[in-house]
């Protein structure tokens, strides 16, 4: 699972990403005229896998990641622009649309020693800003893609090539008017196989949005109306929480968090929002070798899960163990757990809950 961040220069971009990854990319100065993308691995936090990894002692521990990219180039000239536009080079649309999804970066905090590019303050109108940008590079996508399918539609080709160019030309058809309005594609409703044939488009505007607001130190939250689809308002702290990310000291963290009133930092929401955005869960495996959490989609059958792990597991799938994760902690083992019942078999089209605890019984 990649996440790109994005956001107008001087919005903490950098900021977040280092205090999501624990990163020490600079930060003072970067107005982002340059491109530059910067990315790194997170262990996503779990509670559950420290639990059960303090249960069986693994000789190995391996958690679920989530990559973020911090994506910088975006609007280097937007503080003149009184139109407020923002430039998108080819470069920085590639480096975009090769995420799962966005995490917008809105700068609330006020700042006089570091300018806004656009003057002033104004969190909405720079969601606007960025998203208009993205909903134009598409457009421009779908425009070019439609006058090439109408003249191969007109020269009339094989029948198989024909039949795809006709629904690949009646869904951007159904699209272009809907972006011109500056709509996000992800507003839009979609079935499985007109997703399926965009895929490949990469269209910026269709990806699951996080926003983030960047707060103050006094994380004051402001009020905002913000209705789009597959997207997801949040808040954070972001320079207080970069600097304690970037402590070794586990006491000084915990200090710094309790003067704040942080019972956690925003890595861990910030992570869990991500996942229910992109409709992401987690299924266990454990055993004394290695207990490890496992990112799949929500609804995933057990057959799926167990290609997750290996496909000679899915090849070969027989049955799938099944406890669900607070069961075993109540039992206290997984022998207990199956004396009292709570270790059920499953077939392939059982569909995982987030934490259930798998093992797959196979045979190739």
């Amino acid at each position: 699972m990649r996440i790109g961040i994005i956001g107008l220069p001087n919005s903490g971009k950098t900021t977040l990403f280092n205090a999501l990854t624990g990163g020490q990319v600079p930060t003072a100065g970067y107005g982002g005229s340059a491109f530059e993308v910067h990315s790194a691995v997170v262990s996503v936090p779990d509670v559950r896998l420290d639990a059960l990894s303090g249960m069986y002692h693994p000789k190995k521990t391996t958690p679920a990641r989530v990559e973020y990219a911090d994506i910088a180039g975006l609007g280097g000239g937007a503080a003149d622009d009184k139109q407020h536009n923002v430039s998108l080079s080819g470069e920085l649309i590639n480096a975009i649309g090769n995420n799962d999804a966005l995490l917008q970066v809105v700068r609330v905090f006020a700042d006089s020693s570091v300018p806004h590019p656009l003057e002033t303050v104004e969190p909405i109108r720079d969601i606007i800003t960025l998203n208009t940008e993205l909903t134009l590079s598409d457009l421009a996508k779908i425009e070019n893609r439609l006058v090439r399918l109408e003249a191969s539609l007109k020269k009339g080709k094989l029948i198989p090539t024909f039949v795809d160019d006709q629904k690949e030309f009646e869904i951007l058809s159904r699209l272009k008017p809907h972006v011109e309005q500056g709509l996000p594609i992800r507003d839009l409703e979609l079935t499985v196989e007109e997703e399926k044939r965009l895929r490949g488009f990469q269209f910026l505007s269709g990806k699951p949005i996080l926003v983030v607001l960047n707060l103050g130190d006094d994380g004051m939250m402001p009020s905002l109306d913000y209705p789009h689809k597959k997207s997801i308002i949040t808040s954070v702290r972001g320079r207080l929480e970069m600097d304690i990310a970037q402590l070794d000291n586990q006491e000084d963290k915990a200090m710094f968090m309790a003067e704040y009133n942080l019972t956690e930092l925003s890595t861990s929401r910030i992570i869990r929002q991500s996942y229910d955005l992109l409709g992401r869960m987690v299924f266990f495996t454990v055993g004394e070798d290695e207990v490890r959490a496992w990112e799949v989609l929500r609804n995933a059958t057990a057959l799926d899960c167990a290609g997750a792990i290996h496909s000679d597991l899915a090849r070969g799938f027989i049955r799938a163990e099944v406890v669900y994760y607070e069961d075993l902690m109540t039992a206290g083992s997984y022998s207990s757990a199956k004396a009292n019942g709570k270790v059920r078999l499953e077939g392939k089209t059982y569909p995982v809950q987030d934490g259930d605890i798998l093992n797959i019984r196979f045979n190739v």
